[in-house]
């Protein structure tokens, strides 16, 4: 029977282990008494030789060899070589325990699973249950040699009434050269079947269920059969046995008392007895006796395992639960704590004290804080956040553009326009002059350097960076009748291409489309109406494009084509195009918008038109209060045509040829 003493170390106290020592089942003293004797006896003999038989000269020749012993005897990995050796042993140990098969989980899955109260029902229950049994008996037989004892031969299986006469036969008849344990879990898959077919398992949900549940228990049984085929590498406790004995066989002559007047150093006392080698050996040597009885728990050891007690419960359990208890539930009643929303279990006297202890709320429950520092103080009093509002931070334009390479969110909602600051939009505003003038360096601090790839004024058209754009004409500021309405800003969209009013980043995407060969006709145009939000703190940030954009890192200013497309548009006198794409003074007065007798503001009924240029192809399309009209951009030699144009104004005005210049 295995040693519990769990309930004698429930609470550590003065001298705890103390009543252990005195145990004698299971104890040290019990596996190392005999081993202790020799070492002692075999001392005692050497001690003895060396004092009273030996002459002079053998005396002094021993007397070396002594000391030479003792010098090398420190150099034998003791502490190392055991320390490990034990942990591997200890680890499989407690593995092997929880190897073995218990059917607890069967039991409850066929209790509930198989159904039928009647004798046939019952006689499946039972029989599948006494499956799982053998399997768990013929594998423990062929591992524990307490087992092998009770159950020496099929014979006694069969009389123990694990097993009919005719399922031996059927058992022996199946030859194999391996081991057949696992032959009654093959039995019980094929009643399981029977069971299905026959409707007493009600779903293939619960037969799956009992097949996973046979499944782990037969797995079981072949772990425990493979720790049994398995063993500790023989040469690893080759190594630690010869070194335990080795190292004591050297002490046997290293630690011999000499004699003192020879002037040995550490050998001024003759004590007869060696104390502290005795201590050594034991502690050792136990260590490895330790080992010893723990490296197969299956034997008749103090501390094996009961494999026996393991059989009689599993097999008297399982079959109380897949037969008597079928079925078999109590009566249901209220629970003496039914109509109370706070249960408490009542205390004996001998635990009244954990009423005492307060529940645990937390570690940080009971701090306390001074009330000066519980207030909350505005952010403006924050140190930090007042050194960043003592100036603006001179790293923005390369903060703004590291943050471009994020995903842009306006981009993610259809390519709805990006917007400039408020600072920007009033700049602009009070730019409006007959000559305005536009700082490209104001633009590189407040934008981080973006001036839409078109004279420092005009927002990337089809990227993702593009914004509302504000063009001038000569006497807008002077005018009383025109207002700037920033409600809502136009997208236009050609074949599939967003659009913010221009096309940004100096003509890119057509020098592509021409070396593609494609020639795209204005069709499908698309206008989306995004509500104007407020202005962020930041300003937004410039987006450059890795390989098909239209601006690209260090560009800021049209490309080459871009500037032979203008220079070949304007240098056509009938078909001049505004120069909208800065805003430098409009000498040419058919270039100049005419603004309608009455202001412009949000209302339907009245409106005008800010920007008026020649049309060849001209298309418009209606969003809300806002007419987008396409118009002519550049003409290229050996290509059709492309226009574009944007008016704001009411949908009701709209554009007519009879407004249009030229």
């Amino acid at each position: 029977m295995t040693v519990t003493y769990t309930a004698r170390v429930a609470n550590a106290r003065f001298c705890g282990f103390s009543k252990l020592l005195l145990a004698w089942k299971g104890s040290i003293y019990k596996v190392l008494y005999k081993e202790f004797l020799a070492f002692f006896a075999m001392y005692t003999a050497i001690s003895i030789t060396y004092r009273f038989f030996l002459r002079e000269d053998q005396k002094r020749s021993f007397e070396k060899l002594s000391i030479y012993c003792n010098h090398y005897a420190s150099l034998i990995p003791m502490s190392f070589v055991l320390g490990f050796y034990v942990t591997l042993i200890v680890n499989r140990w407690w593995s092997q325990y929880r190897s073995i098969p218990l059917p607890d989980r069967i039991m409850c899955a066929l209790s509930g699973g198989l159904q039928g109260g009647d004798e046939r029902g019952r006689l499946l229950r039972r029989t599948l249950m006494r499956y799982a049994s053998l399997a768990g008996l013929l594998i423990l037989r062929s591992v524990s040699t307490a087992v092998f004892k009770r159950f020496p031969t099929i014979d006694h299986v069969v009389e123990a009434g694990f097993m009919t006469r005719d399922e031996r036969k059927k058992f022996e008849s199946l030859q194999s050269p391996y081991n057949k344990y696992w032959i009654p879990c093959v039995w019980f898959t094929n009643l399981v079947a029977v069971a299905r077919c026959e409707g007493r398992i009600k779903d293939d949900c619960t037969l799956k269920l009992i097949l996973e549940e046979l499944n782990n228990f037969r797995g079981q049984c072949s772990l425990l059969f493979h720790y049994d085929m398995v063993s500790v590498p023989l040469v690893y406790t080759q190594v630690v046995t010869l070194a335990v004995y080795s190292f004591f066989f050297v002490c046997l002559i290293g630690r011999q008392f000499l004699d003192p007047a020879q002037g040995y150093p550490g050998h001024d006392l003759d004590l007869y007895v060696p104390i502290f080698t005795l201590l050594q050996f034991f502690f050792y040597a136990g260590w490895l006796k330790v080992a010893e009885e723990l490296i197969n728990p299956f034997g008749e050891d103090d501390d094996d395992f009961e494999t026996n007690w393991l059989i009689d419960r599993n097999f008297q359990v399982s079959m109380m639960a897949v037969d008597e208890m079928f079925g078999d539930l109590p009566l249901l009643e209220r629970d003496r704590y039914w109509n109370d929303s706070n249960p408490r279990p009542p205390y004996t006297a001998a635990t009244l004290f954990v009423l005492r202890k307060p529940s645990f709320q937390g570690s940080t429950f009971d701090m306390t804080i001074p009330k000066e520092e519980m207030h909350f103080q505005p952010l403006e009093e924050i140190a930090e956040n007042l050194e960043e509002h003592r100036g603006r931070n001179p790293n923005l334009p390369l903060i703004n553009r590291l943050l471009s390479a994020a995903p842009s969110p306006s981009a993610l909602m259809g390519g709805a326009l990006m917007r400039r600051t408020s600072a920007q939009l009033h700049r602009l505003t009070r730019y409006a002059s007959p000559a305005p003038s536009y700082s490209d360096d104001d633009d590189d601090q407040e934008v981080g350097g973006d001036r839409g790839g078109v004279g420092g004024s005009l927002g990337s058209g089809l990227g993702q960076d593009t914004r509302s754009t504000l063009c001038s004409y000569k006497g807008a500021a002077s005018s009383p009748n025109v207002a700037v309405a920033t409600t809502t800003t136009p997208m236009v969209r050609f074949d599939g291409e967003a659009a913010g009013g221009q096309r940004g980043g100096g003509g890119e995407q057509e020098e592509e489309e021409e070396e593609e060969g494609t020639e795209n006709e204005v069709g499908s145009i698309t206008a989306e109406t995004r509500t104007s939000v407020p202005p962020p703190l930041l300003p937004p940030p410039v987006r450059q494009a890795k390989s098909h954009g239209f601006f690209r890192p260090g560009n800021n200013a049209p490309s080459a084509i871009y500037k032979t497309r203008i220079s070949s548009a304007t240098a056509n006198a009938n078909r001049s195009t505004p120069d909208f794409l800065s805003f430098q003074s409009i000498s040419d007065k058919a270039k100049v918008l005419t603004p309608v007798s009455k202001p412009i503001g949000c209302n339907k009924a009245t409106g005008m038109s800010l920007l008026t240029v020649p049309l060849l192809d001209t298309a418009a399309v209606s969003v809300g209060d806002v007419t987008t009209a396409t118009q002519s951009w550049a003409t290229v030699a050996g290509q059709e045509p492309r226009s574009r144009s944007v008016s704001v104004g009411s949908s009701d005005v709209g554009v007519s040829p009879s407004k249009t210049i030229g």
